[in-house]
């Protein structure tokens, strides 16, 4: 069992927890992934780690409100316990050699873009990240993108904080000023990420992506996570969770990501029923 140490809601829609896990802790690094249950008889869902702590034995989740499961993770508190938290899995981001990198985070993926902007950052290399939201309501880890970045742009679709626009449109900005950046890293939503790979495919930049789509047992037995890549198959739990973005095939991805939308819908509608008869 895993102790819930800490859980503090982000914004409307997103929380994060910090869990007790020390064998995990012990052993994570940035880009890889956990896989938890909420409740013993559970669904068994992925997710990054946020971040860590070593000596304290906690790992970071940050989740986003949007199917049942999540739902469920979060009616969850303080001091009461996981039965399953499994990691870490994937393989870490690549970081040894890069001196000067764009990081690019979409929403909630700015949570899986953090860790790998603090180790980057770590290492000595010069971060420049560029975090986009829908609206100001939405923003989170401000501080902490720029306790690790040597320049951050914040950008909101409709211009209530930061400035306005796209993320590509920072990112092409700083690139048309003259930055050259060993590698762009970027964390999102995939049609996010289709367009940062069509940019900078544009100025030749070795670009990295991290997907996360449909998965299960987390050991590449399954294949419900495989992606094309380069024309050949792979699994996202075991070549990835990253890949070079100008081979992925971001098309067959959003296709097969939405496969289980109206399965989806219904659970979170099934256990938002749930909870309207227990209030009752």
């Amino acid at each position: 069992m895993f102790r819930i140490v800490k859980k503090e809601p982000l914004n409307p829609t997103v929380t994060k927890m910090v869990i007790e896990a020390p064998l995990v802790a012990r052993k994570a690094k940035a880009g890889q992934f956990i896989i938890l249950r909420a409740s013993q008889d559970g669904e068994r869902i992925p997710l990054t780690i946020a971040g860590y702590d070593r000596e304290a034995g906690t790992v970071d989740i940050i989740f986003q409100l949007v199917g049942g499961t999540t739902m469920e993770l979060n009616t969850l508190n303080e001091g009461d316990y996981l039965p399953d938290f499994v990691g870490p899995l994937g393989r870490a981001t690549e970081i040894e050699g890069l001196k000067k990198v764009a990081i690019v985070g979409g929403g909630v993926g700015c949570a899986i873009a953090l860790p790998v902007a603090q180790a980057l950052h770590a290492a000595g290399a010069e971060v420049h990240s560029i975090v986009g939201f829908r609206c100001k309501d939405l923003v989170i880890l401000e501080d902490e993108f720029n306790a690790c970045s040597d320049k951050v742009c914040m950008m909101t679709d409709d211009g209530t904080y930061g400035t306005k626009g796209l993320v590509t449109n920072a990112l092409e900005q700083l690139i048309q000023e003259g930055n050259e950046y060993d590698e762009v890293i970027a964390i999102g939503p995939v049609i996010m990420m289709k367009f940062v790979c069509m940019l900078t495919k544009k100025y030749n930049i070795k670009t990295v992506i991290s997907m996360n789509p449909i998965m299960i047992d987390g050991t590449g037995m399954c294949g419900g996570c495989r992606l094309t890549v380069g024309g050949e198959t792979k699994f996202a739990c075991v070549d990835g969770p990253d890949f070079d973005g100008h081979l992925v095939d971001f098309d067959e991805a959003m296709k097969r990501g939405a496969m289980y939308r109206d399965f989806e819908t219904h659970k979170r509608d099934e256990f938002c029923n749930l909870l309207d008869k227990e209030a009752k």
